[in-house]
């Protein structure tokens, strides 16, 4: 299961001093642990799907947090959360390319017959579904606002 793999790695993490990792990991547990007791209380044990819904919003936040650092001007910050990121994105599947999200996108698009950004919730709601943990919504959301704003 994910989640103990997770702990094995920040058990090696803390063997070989490596503190960011050792902090990121902890910090994803501890964000994993809040959402089973959120979820059902603390009896509740995630499942490697929903383990993988927590780590996408924890990247979420990341790349949030790297562009108010960005514009602050804090390259030291910025380089911490890319970090962060990095160390977090191991745990995710490989994620879709560009290219294959469009494909995606169109595909679902021509199934669903939407032709207005009315249909944008109709479309993405079928696609956050079924590309849930392997492509980035926000860029499979602006891909389909795009196709469907023209």
């Amino acid at each position: 299961m994910l989640k103990e793999k997770i702990q094995e790695d920040v058990v090696a993490a803390q063997k070989e001093r490596q503190e960011l990792k050792v902090s990121t990991l902890r910090l994803l547990l501890s964000a994993i642990k809040n959402f089973e007791i959120a979820k059902q209380g603390t009896s509740y044990t995630a499942s490697d799907e929903e383990i993988a819904g927590v780590i996408q919003k924890e990247i979420k936040q990341r790349r949030e947090s790297i562009e108010a650092y960005k514009a602050g001007g804090r390259q030291d910050l910025v380089d911490k959360e890319t970090k962060e990121l990095e160390i977090l994105q191991t745990y995710l599947p490989e994620q879709m390319g560009e290219e294959e999200i469009r494909q995606v996108v169109d595909k679902k698009i021509a199934k669903l017959g939407a032709t207005s950004a009315a249909d944008i919730g109709k479309v993405m709601g079928a696609l956050s579904q079924e590309l849930k943990g392997k492509a980035d919504l926000g860029l499979v959301s602006q891909f389909v606002r795009e196709k469907l704003s023209s």
